[in-house]
């Protein structure tokens, strides 16, 4: 898919005339009543405009956003997640959560009540940085994915912002963030593309998850990471592409095209660059301290990257770049998303916020939190702690002008544009997932991926081999041994030659002195205190890596990665360039 964007122009002189109906037009409360205090709709209110034929989603958006009321303007903006795995029916449980979070019983409710435009849904994986902030989980198979986003959307439907799409985000990122685990074809991570170094294959791989995706009725992929790993980090790790910018930004760019080519917007993160930090802002606010000629050089080539690839999102990061705006996290930073994510990196697309249930955007009240973000330039916020607030918030704001009714008409304006640009698609059959074409994807990446940074350049692993791994890792094992067993080598339980396997989260001590191959299933890093005589890196734990790394053990296949990453005391490779 090509980039897309729209006519700065027409969007300045729509959003200006849009601006001035709505400020004159009647605020609405619930079923259509004025609300107090507000003009009588004889006197102000816009007469409705019917949608236009025209098939330009900044048009049909523009139509739109001058039919709605104040709650519809609000509820366009904001994106919560909620409790239970259907739409409708949900457990005790599910329902006191949802209570909490907004007053209602059931996610579909909250559609409703609060016109919202969106819903992330929400889940966990094995080794997942981001667990923090997912308060639950609404994932579990395709068919139930499937079914909730059905229910969301009927929901949807009946608001009056209905005609356009429903937003419904995960964060399917592949590797370590990866929500829907079981049914689907699964990528090998993005370290692992950025090792492979064949954007034309991470643009083959994209598009098959971007059909999956889809096929699950989910339209809004938080994903992919632009952020360039500068330094050692278990909270962004082999979720990157990897340390050179230039081979960042061309990966970056492939995912973007694949995912939107199949109606899935992308939503490139963290904006500035949560690479320049290891602080996990899932925790604590992490200061970037680096220079602007750092920031233009390294941190923003993958994100102008996506952009020209025609990125329909960006995500905003809590980061406090010292260099632009010190001492304000960037989700809510005017200098950073206004004045250099649009004005200087052009960006026409929407802005959404990261989780704002995370610590650094919880500093201030959800309703608070929600009017400084928007009124930074975000467009959708993400993840409010408490969506009442944050809605009643937004609301007020609008009413006593402390929120600029033009900055709220420009965000909404923006959302359902994007909305409108991934309208009029069928959705994909389940019967599609996982199919042979996208298994295919995913190994040709992942065979490409596999690196060795010690050790011969190829050739089969002699003898019966013995498959160890460090604690909590029996499934990968059992699945490479399965890989082994496929491409002819023999495996012993012991007494063989041992291949070790370390991922997520493992250093020296995990490490086994007496193993003859040491692979390396998430950041490369912890090979440099490796004895073994033959180091290999495959990035990731998927299926598809461990088919790829079982071929290259057997000597059936070339290793041809390079670690995208500087690991001390070791090449990128030893297979020549």
């Amino acid at each position: 898919m090509g980039r897309v964007s729209t006519t700065p122009r027409r969007t300045v002189v729509a959003l200006a005339a849009l601006t001035a109906l709505l400020v004159s037009g009647c605020a609405k409360g619930p079923g259509g009543a004025p609300l107090a205090g507000s003009p009588s709709p004889s006197s102000a209110a816009p007469s409705p405009t019917p949608t236009p034929t025209s098939a330009d989603p900044a048009a049909r958006a523009t139509a739109l956003v001058r039919t709605l009321a104040d709650e519809d303007l609000v509820g366009q903006v904001l994106m919560p997640y909620a409790y239970g795995s259907s739409a409708t029916t949900v457990s005790p449980g599910s329902a006191a959560g949802n209570r909490a979070l907004a007053g209602v019983d059931t996610p579909a409710e909250m559609v409703a009540k609060y016109r919202l435009g969106g819903v992330i849904l929400v889940g966990f994986s094995a080794d997942d940085p981001t667990s923090g902030n997912q308060a639950t989980t609404n994932v579990d198979n395709p068919k139930q994915v499937r079914e909730l986003t059905t229910g969301l959307r009927a929901a949807a439907g009946k608001l009056p912002a209905g005609p356009a799409p429903f937003l419904i985000g995960t964060d399917q990122e592949y590797g370590v963030v990866t929500r829907v685990t079981d049914g689907v074809t699964l990528l090998p991570s993005p370290m692992a593309a950025g090792a492979a170094g064949k954007p034309a294959l991470t643009e083959a791989a994209w598009r098959a998850a971007g059909a999956e995706l889809a096929a699950m009725g989910i339209n809004l992929d938080f994903a992919p990471v632009a952020d360039v790993l500068v330094t050692r980090s278990t909270v962004i790790g082999s979720r990157s592409f990897g340390a050179d910018p230039a081979v960042a930004s061309a990966q970056v760019a492939g995912a973007v095209r694949g995912l939107q080519a199949q109606g899935v917007a992308a939503s490139v993160k963290h904006f500035p660059g949560h690479g320049l930090s290891a602080t996990d802002s899932h925790k604590d606010l992490p200061v970037i301290g680096q220079s602007r000629a750092v920031l233009d050089g390294t941190a923003f080539p993958p994100f102008r990257a996506g952009i020209d690839a025609g990125a329909m999102a960006v995500m905003s990061a809590h980061l406090d770049v010292q260099a632009i705006d010190p001492g304000t996290p960037a989700t809510f930073s005017h200098k950073l998303l206004t004045d250099v994510l649009r004005g200087q990196l052009g960006f026409q697309g929407v802005v959404i916020t990261d989780g704002m249930n995370m610590p650094p955007a919880k500093r201030w009240s959800p309703g608070e939190a929600a009017v400084r973000a928007l009124t930074a330039g975000n467009d959708l916020i993400l993840m409010t702690p408490n969506v009442s607030q944050a809605y009643d918030g937004l609301l007020a704001a609008l009413r006593d002008g402390s929120l600029p009714r033009n900055r709220l008409v420009e965000a909404v304006t923006r959302v359902l544009t994007m909305k409108f640009k991934l309208a009029d698609r069928p959705t994909p059959e389940l019967a599609g997932l996982d199919s042979p074409e996208h298994r295919r994807a995913a190994a040709d990446l992942a065979a490409a991926a596999v690196t060795v940074l010690r050790g011969r350049c190829g050739g089969p692993v002699t003898g019966p081999v013995t498959v160890t791994s460090s604690g909590g890792r029996d499934r990968t094992r059992a699945t490479l041994t399965q890989a082994l067993t496929a491409a002819g080598m023999k495996v012993v339980s012991s007494g063989g030659t041992v291949v070790h396997l370390v991922g997520y989260g493992d250093d020296a001590d995990d490490l086994r002195a007496d193993a003859a191959v040491t692979v390396a299933m998430d950041t490369p890093y912890v090979l440099a205190s490796a004895k073994s005589p033959t180091l290999l890196a495959t990035y990731s734990s998927s299926r598809a890596s461990m088919t790829a790394l079982a071929r290259v053990l057997a000597g059936k296949a070339r290793p041809g990665g390079r670690s995208p990453v500087a690991v001390t005391g070791l090449p990128a490779t030893t297979c020549g360039t």
